[in-house]
């Protein structure tokens, strides 16, 4: 006779647990169980539970390959779904074996669940593993599919509804709860306010202070008082939600007409524009891209946008200063350069344009797109390419747990043709061409923070925490990935025949980068690999939190920034006043909408897995094990270092700080 011992664990989300009954079969090289009924005194299957089983046998199984889990009806009992986390078995030798399960399980469900080693496709040596590898995988194929809503956009899931999704890459109930919640509270703080729905223009700056009561951060409160100031614009294009867009300016753009005289006021004293330029110090935010875009039409009108060009100065004091702004992209005398020296309310108006124009792109581009709509794309790729064995969806899964979920819902309630984004000066039309022109623009290189920082000549712009953040948190991603990679693949070879691997580069360039030459279509080396991976993990964590979780502290005061502005922006100089400024500002029930919005898109949940915590054990190797210690520990180490420096800035930079990081997109 022999005994296999088994430790079954049910999971502590919301609802884990089930009063049905749980029977297994173990599947060995030689032979297979008999069904077994889990069943010890008392209640089986509680949330956190691990329960202490035994199977026992008339020979040894032989190697130990599969689990089988089935889950049928107690009684008379509703269907209450189990989730179920690993299972530990013990073998008659004496080794244990780890089985990640790590999903829900329904009532008259059958899983098989796969333990040991992870393993690549050419190192399943039995039949029945062979076996088991393919039809996962054709059923992973059949259950995620690719949908084509736009042939020069990212590929998206085909997922209409969220309730279509399995639940196993669903938000836990605690999480759907508490977001729902969220969501009423804002609305119903609101609704007290008779806010909501207004179409009132705001008859002072100060009366939009009204908005939330209840809902304020020390950053929000910080951009109210000083969003007027040149110093702080600048440090937005920085340290804000949208690091993405200024670069150093080697020589002005020749439709960017500023002369000495222009801006001599503004630069050190005894200094000139070009010497800066040839020193460095000076910087430029071009957004040309939103050129000949389509535009919302508003009671009858189509608004327009700024395809302008703004100037910036690093001065003595190491800030970044706004120094030239030209609202089009052809000068003429209808196209004035704005300076500081002009009108407090014509340079407020023409800051505010830019800041429309730079909104509107991280919203639709750095936001949604590029990290959004990409972590989709990788996220569909791995599903329908690894099987649950394979070490890289081992590595990965848990940077796309949610990514299906939060996409569903955006694409419903945030970027339909009729939903937030949509009311954008662009509007739909106008965003959606806008992102059609950014991805025919992507490089690969601009994902791959390091090479983007050099290639925008920003590697010694001073107080840049941004870069500095990213830089050492993409290292520290990239140290830890390679460490995985190369256990899992020691040659070139290794790499090259991995079939699996190759379909997921593949299915990748061919649904996400829609077949840019300039992105890999096929891995050769150990090293491209590494890269990749890096590209993602960094995507999916430190790239979204940088352009996501500072919404609210930026763009809650619509003064600041705004997705609509209703009056075209000024061709000429002297003609605005602070009427102009709040006419030109969303109506009241639009301020409160974009601001709601911003405040549920910034939100932490309870749920929140920070970067790096891995807390499903999926990796059986202790080697592994220890890389994943050893990554947290540098997390660690970079966040305590983040959280020191913050201490001494007036204002901090919180976003890249590994322990404010979800360990995906998960909002």
């Amino acid at each position: 006779m022999a005994e296999y011992k088994l430790e079954v664990t049910t999971g502590k989300v919301t609802n884990a647990g089930t009063l049905d009954k749980i029977y297994v079969t173990l599947i060995g090289a030689k032979q297979e169980s008999v069904r077994t009924e889990l069943d010890n005194f008392g209640l089986d299957f509680q949330i956190g539970m691990t329960g202490k089983y035994t199977v026992k046998t008339s020979l040894s199984l032989g190697k130990l390959l599969l689990i089988k889990v089935e889950k049928d009806p107690c009684f008379l009992l509703p269907e209450d779904e189990w989730y179920c986390s690993k299972i530990v078995v013990t073998t008659p030798v004496g080794d244990a074996l780890l089985f990640p399960c790590y999903r829900w399980i329904s009532r008259g469900e059958l899983v098989e669940l796969r333990g040991g080693r992870a393993m690549k496709v050419f190192d399943d040596d039995h039949n029945l593993l062979t076996g088991h590898r393919e039809k996962e995988l054709k059923l992973k194929r059949n259950l995620y599919q690719w949908e084509v809503t736009d042939e020069r956009l990212p590929h998206m899931s085909h997922f209409k509804e969220i309730s279509e999704l399995p639940a196993e890459i669903s938000f836990s109930m605690s999480q759907k709860i508490e977001m729902l919640f969220k969501q009423k509270l804002s609305g119903v703080e609101l609704r007290v306010n008779k806010l909501i729905g207004s179409a009132e223009q705001w008859k002072t700056i100060d009366d939009i202070k009204k908005i939330f009561c209840s809902k304020k951060t020390t950053m929000s409160e910080y951009v109210t008082k000083h969003w007027m100031e040149d110093d702080f614009y600048g440090f937005q294009f920085l340290n804000a939600i949208n690091p993405n867009v200024i670069k150093r300016c080697s020589g002005l753009p020749a439709n960017f007409p500023v002369t000495e005289e222009m801006v001599k006021p503004f630069l050190e004293q005894g200094c000139s524009l070009q010497k800066e330029i040839e020193k460095g110090n000076i910087f430029l935010c071009d957004f040309k891209r939103m050129d000949g875009l389509p535009t919302k039409v508003y009671d009858g009108e189509s608004l327009q946008v700024t395809a302008g060009l703004c100037l910036f100065y690093v001065n003595p004091e190491k800030k970044l200063m706004p120094i030239a702004i030209q609202l089009q992209q052809q000068p003429s005398e209808q196209n004035p350069i704005f300076l500081p020296s002009d009108t407090e309310t014509d340079w407020v108006l023409a800051k505010m344009f830019i800041k429309n124009a730079d909104i509107m792109q991280h919203q639709s581009v750095y936001h949604l797109m590029n990290t959004h709509q990409l972590a989709g794309v990788f996220t569909v790729a791995t599903l329908r390419s690894f099987p649950a064995i394979h070490p890289l969806y081992k590595l990965l899964i848990p940077h796309i747990r949610y990514t299906l979920q939060i996409n569903t819902m955006a694409r419903k309630y945030i970027f339909g043709p009729d939903e937030i984004l949509s009311r954008s000066s662009l509007g739909y039309n106008g965003m959606i061409a806008l992102m059609r022109k950014a991805l025919s623009e992507v490089t690969y290189s601009s994902l791959c923070l390091p090479e983007n920082i050099t290639a925008r000549g920003l590697e010694s712009i001073p107080n840049f925490y941004y870069r500095d953040d990213g830089l050492k948190l993409w290292n520290i991603i990239n140290s830890f990935v390679r460490a995985v990679v190369e256990y899992y693949y020691p040659s070139d070879s290794e790499v090259c025949k991995d079939t699996e691997l190759q379909e997921w580069i593949s299915e990748i360039f061919t649904h996400g980068f829609l077949g840019n030459k300039g992105f890999p279509a096929g891995f050769n080396t150990v090293e491209e690999v590494i890269k990749f991976i890096t590209m993602v993990i960094f995507t999916v964590t430190a790239q979204h939190a940088a352009v996501n979780d500072g919404q609210f502290d930026y763009y809650s005061w619509a003064p600041n920034g705004t997705l609509l502005l209703h009056k075209p922006p000024p061709t000429t100089k002297g003609q605005s006043s602070m009427k102009t400024i709040l006419e030109t500002l969303p109506n009241v029930g639009e301020t409160v909408n974009f601001a709601a919005t911003v405040w549920i898109l910034s939100e932490k949940y309870i749920d929140t897995v920070p970067m790096g915590t891995y807390p499903e054990e999926r990796f059986d190797e202790p080697a592994i094990k220890q890389m994943i210690k050893e990554f947290q520990a540098e997390l660690s180490y970079l966040s305590e270092a983040i959280q020191e420096r913050n201490s001494q800035l007036e204002v901090p930079y919180t976003y890249l700080d590994p322990a404010q990081i979800d360990n995906s997109i998960a909002i």
